[in-house]
């Protein structure tokens, strides 16, 4: 199965899931300034909500893709508090026609003093059992 991982980290949590999903996938963990160069099955996009949205950075992927290129998108992120970028990231592969996994990933970030240590071993060993589902 061909796979590919994308993410955006401006601390790194989500790196260190993306990093974890790649190992599992059999492929590599690239930002999202990183195009697809081949169709793919499954691509594997990460991000955080940042002060209540996606980053610009991860819409502009998503808005390069080519829904003829990619058979389905798995989501997964981190956050310092509660909210997942999953609701956003879907909406925003809707308006390019592409199909989103229900199936998605999520566990907190480290942030200053919160969630020290996050995402730990637990956290990555997870990630890769999503990553495991997703290519099923």
């Amino acid at each position: 199965m061909k796979t590919a991982v994308r993410y955006f980290s401006k601390s790194g949590n989500t790196k260190k899931l993306a990093d974890a999903i790649a190992s599992v996938a059999g492929t590599d963990a690239l930002d999202v300034t990183q195009p697809l160069p081949e169709k793919v099955e499954v691509l594997f996009l990460g991000a955080s909500v940042y002060w209540g949205g996606i980053s610009p950075e991860v819409k502009k992927f998503i808005r390069s893709l080519d829904s003829g290129r990619v058979g389905k998108v798995a989501v997964f992120s981190t956050s310092a508090m509660a909210q997942r970028a999953f609701p956003q990231i879907k909406k925003e592969l809707s308006k390019v026609g592409i199909t989103v996994a229900e199936d998605h990933f999520y566990c907190r970030g480290e942030f200053s003093a919160m969630h020290k240590g996050r995402p730990d071993g637990k956290d990555l060993k997870a990630a890769g059992v999503f990553a495991k589902r997703a290519m099923e």
